[in-house]
């Protein structure tokens, strides 16, 4: 690793505890969609791609995945500004659409995908988000319905989170030091 980079400090999700709540998350999921004819998984890239296979995976209803990617940081400093940077492939309208996101951290980039999609009337819009950090500026107007765990305020990396796209495929969540 590039003796550079930021140094990991320490882990505060380990692999296992991870699974275990992604399988929670999904028996919740199957669930609450059992009467559904279809569910469409809307991961955004990239920092959920793993979650939202891991996921998928455990999924019993019946369901279709598809990606967006926004932006709202440039080098790892918000921009304060969100931007699709790839849209669905496929229409949304009067499907039911789970929106399975990586973290929640100023709440922007959830905002502005959810009144996003929602202009596209689906039947019913929900979201997913594997780690919210705790911290009193979450300016989030849109509920999370299914959480996998909160964090502590720290620059997080590993299962999908970056550092200036470092770290993303470590098997765990860690904390790392930011100069």
């Amino acid at each position: 690793m590039d003796p550079s980079l930021p140094k990991i400090t320490k882990i505060l999700l380990s692999t296992e505890a991870i699974q275990n709540r992604v399988t929670e998350l999904a028996e919740q999921i199957n669930r609450d969609y059992q009467e559904v004819d279809h569910l469409i998984l809307v991961g955004i890239l990239r920092g959920a791609f793993i979650f939202v296979a891991d996921l998928a995976r455990q999924l019993k209803v019946t369901h279709s995945v598809d990606f967006m990617a926004l932006a709202s940081y440039e080098r790892n400093i918000s921009s304060g500004e969100v931007r699709i940077l790839l849209d669905l492939r496929e229409p949304i309208h009067d499907q039911h659409v789970l929106i399975v996101e990586d973290i929640l951290d100023s709440g922007e980039t959830l905002n502005y995908l959810y009144r996003n999609l929602i202009e596209r009337k689906p039947a019913s819009i929900r979201t997913c988000v594997l780690v919210k950090k705790q911290r009193g500026a979450i300016n989030s107007q849109v509920q999370v319905d299914y959480l996998g765990f909160e964090i502590p305020n720290v620059w997080v990396v590993g299962y999908g989170l970056d550092y200036a796209n470092y770290y993303r495929t470590l098997p765990y969540i860690a904390e790392m030091e930011i100069p």
